[in-house]
């Protein structure tokens, strides 16, 4: 039996935008059935988009299978978007690993809370949220939103984070 690569995370690089992308609207398609363009105009130039932000990747021989931001908001809150794994690759720890990774910077920026929602629709990613510590805070228009305060979690990222 043959070990699996490593899985890295790391920040992103505008030479990663064309891939993450690609990702990112692939899991919104799977879930959505269709999508409307307009409605991602951040991913077009993520970098710049991005800029004031934490935007990590997690990486496996090579090949980029997860991603998710981290974005300042106000009195010490940052907000977590644009999780996402690629398919085949779920259900492995990838979205744990990059989820711990921005707690863990989000703590390191001395953030208090970290804040995200999800559709309701969504209720695997709902239950992933709720197993890593985050609470429902409330529902809204067919969204769910879930706060983590770091103060009370206890924070790790993984060993094999890196940039």
């Amino acid at each position: 039996m043959t070990a699996s690569p490593a899985l890295v995370i790391e920040s992103f690089r505008p030479a990663d935008q064309a891939e993450v992308k690609r990702l990112i609207l692939a899991g919104l398609a799977e879930h959505w059935g269709a999508l409307d363009p307009a409605k991602n105009p951040d991913l077009n130039d993520i970098a710049s988009t991005y800029a004031d932000s934490v935007f990590l990747v997690a990486r496996q021989d090579g090949r980029i299978i997860g991603t998710g931001a981290l974005v300042p908001r106000d009195d010490g809150t940052a907000e977590i978007v644009r999780m996402s794994v690629a398919k085949d690759a779920r259900r492995s720890g990838v979205g744990r690993a990059v989820l711990r990774a921005l707690c863990a910077r989000a703590a390191a920026r001395e953030f208090g809370r970290v804040v995200l929602e999800t559709t309701e629709t969504w209720g695997e990613v709902i239950a992933f949220y709720l197993a890593n510590g985050f609470q429902v805070t409330h529902r809204r228009g067919g969204d769910v939103y879930f706060a983590l305060d770091l103060a009370l979690s206890a924070v790790e990222g993984p060993a094999s984070e890196a940039g």
